[in-house]
């Protein structure tokens, strides 16, 4: 059910730095420290994209300002939508699910993922013109870093080493949620792995074409005199083309890596034991509670034990 959708959303929609940094400002629930990882997501936020731009004085507090005003709409707007889709997930985790009940959820959390990042962008365009070329060259170099890191990662290797590895990152994410695989559930995903349609140069092309248009709209906002309003339309459009690759053929295929990705979710899902699914249901409900409490609200009275869902 919602086992592999970290791994659906960052596969099917992988960003470039510059955009995926900016997750970091609004970081959800996920792990045994959110809360403080959520409390100070705008300092690791602007030390991560510090490490591409290499901020001024004057950048660092625009930013560092910036950031917190995302982060405090986040907690006020966003969390009570997480919650929502929490509890969503906890009614599914004790039943069997389809394909398109997957897909739904990854599609709520890419569009929530999306108005985030949105949300940013009057920052981004404010300060973009006021870069340097030492700071432009700072971003292609870290750009640089990271297309080598995800050409050893995804290309280099036999092929049987290269599915391993992806084999490995979709099991360690499963079990997250739902605690050890069975080996049947872990020949799922073996499964799907082999014949996924998945076509790592054809996606490192897509990284590269989107590290150059980037780069690109970056230099042109430094030399060019746009008004305030044409920086954010330009930074609006770099996110939707980063988003959504303007390849439509491209797009065709994220979508059907999606849809195999939905039908292995739901297949080890529903495979998945009763211990494993209790396991997940908690691993929710902390979720949730985290987010309560980061959203400052009070935890809902408790349910009837009898009318709690059987496993």
């Amino acid at each position: 059910m919602s086992l592999s959708i970290p791994f659906m959303v960052r596969t099917s929609r992988r960003s470039t730095a510059i955009i995926g940094a900016l997750l970091l400002a609004v970081l959800m629930v996920g792990c045994s420290a959110v809360r403080l990882g959520y409390n100070t997501a705008p300092t690791l936020a602007y030390w991560w994209l510090d490490t591409y731009f290499d901020f001024d004085g004057e950048q660092s507090l625009r930013l560092r300002a910036d950031l917190q005003a995302v982060q405090d709409w986040h907690r006020k707007d966003e969390l009570p939508l997480l919650m929502e889709t929490l509890k969503e997930l906890q009614g599914m985790a004790p039943k069997a699910v389809t394909p398109a009940q997957v897909c739904a959820i990854v599609s709520s959390l890419q569009t929530r993922a999306q108005v985030t990042l949105d949300r940013f962008v009057p920052a981004i365009a404010t300060i973009a013109p006021s870069l340097q070329p030492g700071q432009i060259d700072q971003v292609a170099g870290e750009l640089a870093k990271r297309d080598k890191k995800w050409r050893g990662d995804w290309l280099e290797g036999t092929p049987a080493e290269r599915s391993d590895r992806r084999v490995k990152q979709i099991v360690d994410r499963t079990e997250s949620l739902y605690g050890t695989l069975e080996p049947a559930q872990i020949a799922i995903v073996k499964a799907q792995v082999q014949t996924s349609s998945f076509d790592g140069p054809r996606n490192h092309r897509e990284m590269q074409r989107r590290h150059k248009d980037a780069l690109q709209v970056l230099n042109n906002l430094r030399t060019s005199k746009v008004s305030p309003a044409q920086a954010v339309t330009d930074i609006r459009g770099l996110l939707a083309r980063t988003l959504k690759a303007p390849d439509p053929a491209y797009r065709q295929y994220i979508d059907r890596l999606t849809q195999e990705s939905c039908v292995a979710t739901a297949a080890v899902h529903n495979s998945s034991s009763s211990s494993q699914r209790a396991h997940l249901l908690q691993t929710l409900q902390d979720y949730e509670a985290d987010a309560r409490a980061l959203a400052g609200q009070s935890p809902p009275a408790a349910s009837n034990p009898s009318s709690s869902p059987a496993l």
